[in-house]
């Protein structure tokens, strides 16, 4: 069969303008959690983890620990057939399903506060493995707001971050009451909360709607709602514009390098990545490949890597840069030890 020249050209310009349900994946900043950073020129740098409270140690040894970030292409960009090939044959960009990244039925403003969320709990995660790894426990837990629906009821009279003190009156004897003293309204009723937000406690009052899912209708007021843990000293990390769970064990190594005499790192460059949880264990995360490629252009020569995230890491991985397989905080922090005495950690491969 023969092809018009008009046909040709006419496929040709439809690769370049038809879009593709692909999204693309990219190295992206990475962040020293034992140093400090500025989101806007000309305003002053604060350090990416702040201690206050108790006494901390900052080391001359010119060590880092960076975390590492993947770029993610915005929600309205549809790759044409072109730009897809193009990033399939690219040694630093990954195309990935759109799904993968930005969920069927979920807006973009939704996969950013979700992303958000997870950030959120994530520190309150390292924060709590970090301190235990130092043995030291919480003092309490809050009632926190983790996100808020847009159009909800309690869109624009909750906030992230508030601390709930108490529903209707009543004390919260555990993080869990908050739903149940919800669910004592009927839809169209007025829940009123006590909450903390910026140091000041404040009466909030909110009227339920009614639940649209296929379960039995009940009142909703429209926060997803999570818990903080309270320490004997403040633990605060302070970076903007970063979201999703994958910074966790980085986080805990930092807590940990600023509450200790020693200089965990020995004065090497170290990027990592891998959630983390209360307990210590370190999970596998997404776009390690763009991860170790950022972390090389960083000056990282050691790049702690989650077991379930080694192989592929090791596809690919840039030269010159140790790939340290890592399943726990505690196995994180035995590396470290190990490279500080001049030894070799398990590796990826």
């Amino acid at each position: 069969m023969t092809l018009s020249g008009a046909t040709v050209a006419l496929l040709t310009v439809s690769a370049f303008l038809i879009p593709t349900p692909y999204a693309e994946m990219s190295p992206g900043p990475t962040y020293d959690t034992l140093g400090s950073y500025s989101t806007e020129t000309g305003k002053p740098a604060k350090p990416v983890i702040a201690i206050s409270g108790t006494d901390t140690f900052k080391h001359d040894g010119g060590g880092q620990l960076r975390m590492v970030t993947v770029e993610v292409s915005r929600a309205d960009y549809r790759p044409n057939s072109v730009e897809v090939l193009s990033g399939w044959l690219s040694d630093d960009k990954i195309v990935v399903p759109r799904t993968v990244i930005y969920p069927e039925g979920q807006t973009a403003q939704e996969a950013t506060q979700q992303n958000t969320a997870m950030f959120d709990d994530s520190e309150d995660q390292a924060i709590t493995a970090a301190l235990a790894a130092k043995g030291i426990k919480p003092t309490r837990t809050d009632a926190v707001v983790d996100s808020v629906t847009p159009g909800s009821p309690a869109d624009g009279r909750l906030q992230p971050h508030d601390v709930i003190d108490a529903v209707d009156g009543h004390p919260l004897a555990k993080p869990d009451d908050v739903h149940t003293l919800i669910q004592k309204h009927k839809p169209g009723e007025t829940v009123e909360f006590t909450v903390t937000r910026a140091g000041k406690q404040q009466q909030v009052s909110i009227v339920t709607a009614q639940s649209h899912d296929t379960g039995p209708a009940r009142a909703i007021v429209g926060f997803l709602p999570g818990t903080q843990r309270v320490f004997p000293f403040d633990v605060k990390i302070q970076l903007d514009n970063v979201g999703g769970p994958s910074a966790g064990m980085m986080f805990a190594l930092g807590i940990i390098d600023e509450l200790s005499q020693q200089d965990i790192t020995g004065g090497r460059k170290i990027a990592g990545t891998g959630t983390i949880d209360a307990a210590g264990n370190v999970g596998p995360i997404g776009g390690v490949q763009m991860k170790t490629i950022a972390a090389k252009r960083d000056g990282a020569t050691v790049f702690l890597t989650p077991a379930d995230n080694c192989a592929d890491a090791a596809k690919n991985a840039p030269g010159g840069l140790t790939l340290v397989k890592v399943t726990t905080l505690q196995s994180a922090l035995d590396a470290l030890a190990t490279l500080r005495a001049g030894g070799k950690p398990a590796s990826c491969g």
